[in-house]
C-alpha cells in the first residue's frame, strides 16, 4: 500500500505557475503509474496526467497539455506536477493518486491510492 501526500497548491494569478509535489511512501514499485487528477466545485473528479514510474512515460489531458509537465524523481520518492500558464478554470483541488499496472488510466476509479488533496486557486 502507498501512501501519498501532496503539498505546493495557493493562490496564484493568471498566468502564473505553480509546482505540486506528492510525496510517497511505502513501497513504490517499479510498475506503478502515478496521476494528477483534480476536482472543482460542482464537478467530477478529472484526470490531470500521469506518469510511468518504471521509465517515465507520460500521459496529459488535452486541457493541460503544453501547460503541465508531470515527473518523478525516483530517488525521492516524489511525484511533481509543473503547472505554467495557469488559467481562472485551471482552479481546483488537485490529488496525486497511484495505481497498479502499466497501461494509461483516466478514470478516479481505477486508481488505487489517494492524496488528501491541494487548493490550486487561479485569480482572473
Amino acid at each position: 500500500q502507498v501512501q501519498l501526500v501532496e503539498s505546493g497548491g495557493g493562490l496564484v494569478q493568471a498566468g502564473g505557475s505553480l509546482r505540486l509535489s506528492c510525496a510517497a511512501s511505502g513501497h513504490i514499485l517499479s510498475y506503478y503509474n502515478m496521476g494528477w487528477f483534480r476536482q472543482a466545485p460542482g464537478k467530477d473528479r478529472e484526470f490531470v496526467a500521469a506518469i510511468r514510474w518504471s521509465d517515465g512515460g507520460t500521459y496529459y489531458a488535452d486541457s493541460v497539455k503544453g501547460r503541465f509537465t508531470i515527473s518523478r524523481d525516483g530517488a525521492k520518492n516524489t511525484l511533481y506536477l509543473q503547472m505554467n500558464s495557469l488559467k481562472f478554470e485551471d482552479t481546483a483541488v488537485y490529488y496525486c493518486a497511484a495505481r497498479y499496472g502499466s497501461r494509461w488510466r483516466l478514470r478516479p476509479d481505477e486508481y488505487d491510492g489517494w492524496g488528501q488533496g491541494t487548493q490550486v486557486t487561479v485569480s482572473s
